[in-house]
C-alpha cells in the first residue's frame, strides 16, 4: 500500500513554503517561492498564485497521495472579499495600523486588554474597511489564512481559532461576543472552528487538475508563529519559543490566559493551556534594509558577542510598535551611526535581544511562568553571535529548533489534527 504523505504550507512576510512530511513526521520534500517587494494591488494575486505553484510543483508521487493538508499565514491580515473569494479591496497586513478610530470603539466596548483592541486586530481592519469600500459591501472578511484555505477547499468563510482571537472571538465561549454584533455585521464574520479540525476535502477540480487525491483533507489551519511553535515540538507549561523572522515573536506555554492590548499581549487557545505572547515589529526585516545575507554573515564574524555595544537602538524598519510596547507612532531608534558597519550591526542585533528580553519580562510580570528554556525558530536562529547576545541578555540557554520552518508545523497539523494539543481528542 501506498504511503500517505501530509502537506503544510506556511505564508509569510517574504514569501510561501510547502513541506511534505511522512505520517512519521520525516520531511520528504521542502519548497518555496520568495515574493520580493510587492505593490498593495499585487499582494493577493502572488499569494493566489503562490500557492497553486507550490501545488503544482511538487513530484508527482507525492501528490497523488496527499492525505491532508494544512495552512498557517500571517496573523490579523484581512481581505475584504466576495463570496467567490474576489477580493474587494487591496488586503490591510497585519502591520497596518490604519484604523486608530475603530480600535478606541472596539477598547470601549471589549476593555482596553482585549487582543482586538489595538488598530492592527482583525476586527479594526474589518471595521476600517466597511466604512471605505466604495459598492456594496463585502460578503465576508476574511484572515490570509482562511482566505488561502477557502480557495482550496472551495468552502469559504471558516476560521481557526488562533486567526479570529483577534477578530474579537471569545475562544473560551466558541462564540462571537455579543458586544462584536454590535459593532459588525456577524455574517460578514467567518464561522470559526478548532485548528487542525478538518474543513472538507480538497476542491474536486483542483485535485483533478494537479494530480491530488480525491479524499486530501483540507484542515482548519493557524497563524505562522503557531505553526513556527508546533515545528518545534515544544507543549510543556513554562516552555518558549522565539520566531526570529521578518518580525520577532515569542510565544511562552502558560497555564493562565493573559491579554493586555496595553503591552500587545495575547493569549491563543493551546488545547487546556494557552499560548501567551506578543509580536514586535522589529526582527529580520529591518536587518534587511541595511545588510544582505553575505554581509550580515560576514560583519557577525567581527562581533565579539561576550562584550556590550555602547549603541542603545530600538529598531524598527519604519514607525509604529505592537509589543513589547504598543505605540502606532513609535519610531525606530537607528542613531547614532557609526561608520563600521560591523558596529552598527552588533548595535543592531544587541537591540533585538533586548526587546526580545523585555517582552519575556513584560509576560512574566503580567502572570505567566518563568520560561525554563526558549527554543528558536526562524532564519534568525542561524546566527551564532546573535545567538549568544540573546543568551546573555535573556539570562538563560537559547536553543536551536531541530524544525526550524513554520511550513513543517502546519504539516504537522495536516498530519495529527487536534491532537497536537493537550488533553483534546476530536478529529
Amino acid at each position: 500500500m501506498a504511503s500517505t504523505y501530509y502537506l503544510g504550507l506556511d505564508f509569510g512576510t517574504s514569501g510561501a513554503r510547502a513541506c511534505v512530511i511522512a505520517g512519521n513526521g520525516e520531511i520528504e520534500e521542502f519548497a518555496r517561492i520568495d515574493f520580493g517587494r510587492l505593490a498593495d494591488h499585487e499582494l493577493a494575486p502572488t499569494w493566489r498564485d503562490a500557492l497553486f505553484d507550490l501545488l503544482a510543483g511538487l513530484p508527482k508521487g507525492l501528490r497523488g497521495h496527499l492525505g491532508g493538508i494544512a495552512l498557517d499565514a500571517t496573523s490579523a491580515t484581512v481581505i475584504a472579499c466576495d463570496q467567490a473569494l474576489q477580493p474587494m479591496y487591496t488586503p490591510l497586513l497585519y502591520n497596518d495600523s490604519r484604523a486608530r478610530i475603530e480600535a478606541g470603539e472596539i477598547a470601549r466596548s471589549s476593555g482596553a486588554e482585549h487582543p482586538a483592541a489595538s488598530p492592527g486586530s482583525g476586527l479594526a481592519k474589518a471595521l476600517w474597511l466597511t466604512r471605505h469600500l466604495p459598492g456594496a459591501r463585502p460578503h465576508m472578511f476574511l484572515n490570509q489564512a482562511d482566505w488561502l484555505t477557502g480557495l482550496l477547499s472551495d468552502r469559504p468563510g471558516i476560521s481557526d481559532y488562533h486567526n479570529a482571537l483577534k477578530m474579537g472571538f471569545d475562544v473560551e465561549t466558541r462564540t462571537w461576543p455579543s458586544w462584536v454584533g454590535l459593532l459588525a455585521e456577524i455574517d460578514t464574520l467567518p464561522k470559526v472552528s478548532p485548528p487542525g479540525s478538518p474543513i472538507g476535502v480538497l476542491s474536486r477540480p483542483r485535485a483533478r487538475d494537479l494530480g491530488i487525491a480525491g479524499d486530501c483533507l483540507v484542515r482548519a489551519g493557524t497563524t505562522d508563529s503557531i505553526a513556527a511553535f508546533l515545528a518545534t515540538g515544544a507543549g510543556q507549561p513554562a516552555d518558549a519559543v522565539s520566531s526570529l523572522g521578518s518580525t520577532l515573536v515569542l510565544k511562552l506555554v502558560s497555564s493562565k490566559r493573559l491579554d493586555d492590548a496595553r503591552f500587545g499581549v495575547y493569549s491563543h487557545w493551546f488545547g487546556d493551556l494557552w499560548l501567551v505572547g506578543g509580536a514586535s515589529n522589529a526582527g529580520g526585516a529591518v536587518l534587511r534594509q541595511y545588510f544582505d545575507d553575505a554581509e550580515l554573515a560576514a560583519l557577525s564574524q567581527g562581533i565579539d558577542p561576550e562584550i556590550d555595544s555602547p549603541l542603545d537602538y530600538y529598531p524598527l524598519p519604519c514607525p509604529g510598535e505592537r509589543f513589547p510596547i504598543a505605540d502606532p507612532d513609535l519610531a525606530p531608534r537607528l542613531e547614532p551611526r557609526p561608520a563600521d558597519r560591523a558596529a552598527f550591526l552588533h548595535g543592531m542585533l544587541q537591540g533585538l535581544a533586548e526587546i526580545e528580553a523585555r517582552g519575556y519580562r513584560k509576560l512574566v510580570e503580567l502572570g505567566a511562568e518563568t520560561p525554563t528554556r526558549i527554543v528558536s525558530t526562524g532564519g534568525g536562529a542561524n546566527n551564532r553571535v546573535y545567538g549568544r547576545i540573546r543568551e546573555r541578555r535573556l539570562q538563560r540557554p537559547v536553543l536551536a529548533a531541530s524544525h526550524r520552518e513554520a511550513a513543517y508545523g502546519a504539516a504537522l497539523l495536516a498530519c495529527a489534527g487536534t491532537s497536537l494539543f493537550p488533553e483534546v481528542h476530536h478529529a
